[in-house]
């Protein structure tokens, strides 16, 4: 089993917390993507990362000194998002981390695929990006099935815990009969499901950590997810969808 899940726009240099175990498999199309980010004049950065001036410039000059090799911290530490500050893997137990080395990967449109102890620096690229690299008019076009052929054998099933902006850079390539489950959290909005990004950013990160805690190896294990603001819905629930509501 995988579970998949995106990265965070916020990320910190933490080389001393764990040491990192690997570089990431793809770093060669990472530094051709970084060769095309320099090319950028400012301005056309500042307009593909979509931020104001305050974010826009630090991130641009940070750009220019970025050094895939040096000051590596391990992926999972490197984000600290809502969905990592809940996950909370810098206190896992070994059997934790040995699980999410094992079963969890991180997309990314800089880095394409990680395991959770590959060596990564801060970085700037959303996948949706418009960023056109030699042919490829955009990071899905570049990235292609690499991510996919990294991530699982046709037979694996994958546990969604990624964005659609990130589950669709692997979705294209599934094989016919693989099993690909998305984990829904949503509350009830007049009678109606809906789904509120912060409190799915939580969720998403006390979900791998009850995965990871428990050693979770079936899908149906998925649907007993001990928390206490929400509660599985068997009735809104598919084969490709397992719904969890918001109880608060």
């Amino acid at each position: 089993m995988k579970i998949i899940i995106a990265p965070a726009k916020k990320m910190v240099v933490a080389p001393d917390d764990f040491p990192y175990t690997a570089l990431p498999q793809y770093l060669a199309q990472t530094e051709q993507l970084l060769a095309t980010l320099r090319q950028l004049s400012y301005p056309a950065a500042k307009a593909l990362w979509h931020c104001s001036d305050k974010l826009a410039q630090p991130n641009y000059d940070w750009l220019q000194k970025l050094d895939l090799h040096a000051h590596l911290t391990p992926a999972i530490l490197s984000y600290r998002g809502l969905q990592y500050q809940y996950m909370a893997p810098d206190i896992f137990t070994e059997p934790a981390l040995a699980y999410i080395q094992a079963n969890l990967r991180i997309l990314s449109g800089f880095y394409g695929i990680l395991r959770p102890f590959d060596g990564i620096v801060p970085y700037r690229l959303e996948m949706q990006a418009k960023l056109a690299v030699a042919d490829h008019s955009n990071l899905y076009d570049f990235w292609a099935s690499r991510l996919y052929d990294a991530l699982a054998t046709p037979d694996e099933p994958i546990i969604n815990l990624a964005s659609q902006e990130y589950a669709k850079a692997i979705t294209p390539y599934l094989a016919p009969t693989q099993p690909f489950v998305t984990i829904v959290f949503g509350s009830l909005v007049a009678g109606r499901l809906k789904v509120k990004a912060t409190l799915a950013k939580m969720a998403r990160g006390a979900m791998v950590r009850y995965l990871a805690e428990n050693q979770v190896s079936e899908l149906d294990q998925i649907k007993t997810f001990d928390h206490p603001d929400y509660q599985f819905d068997s009735e809104r629930s598919t084969a490709t969808e397992l719904v969890f509501i918001y109880q608060k």
